[in-house]
């Protein structure tokens, strides 16, 4: 049963062992000119702020909670859409409460003014 799990462990063994020679060859062969340029922070073509401790705006939290929610709401939507008339009229109405759910919680952080940006 073991003979089963051999081309897996030398496929783990290659793939392992060419990583870590690319890591190695480029650590030995790579070019070191290092200097103040390339050694400072790059933040976008910002000067670097050095206060690291300085607060986030609570806004930037909701939105990548609001994306998270609504990305969701997709993964959940393809299947349906796929098996759409396997599931009847049954599968539809459940889809139209969710979606229902989704439009008032959509509703609620428009009311809240999470998606407006001052």
């Amino acid at each position: 049963m073991l003979q089963n799990y051999v081309p897996i462990l030398i496929l783990f063994l290659l793939a392992a062992g060419f990583g870590l020679g690319m890591v190695l060859m480029s650590a030995m062969l790579g070019p070191r000119r290092p200097d103040s340029e390339k050694l400072s922070t790059y933040e976008c073509g910002m000067t670097v702020d050095p206060g690291a401790r300085r607060p986030f705006d609570v806004k930037y939290y909701l939105v990548a909670m609001v994306f998270l929610v609504f990305d969701v709401e997709v993964v959940f939507l393809y299947p349906w859409a796929v098996k759409f008339k396997a599931l009847g009229l049954f599968g539809f109405v459940e889809m139209l409460v969710f979606l229902f759910i989704l439009l008032v919680g959509y509703a609620y952080i428009w009311r809240k003014g999470v998606l407006e940006w001052e």
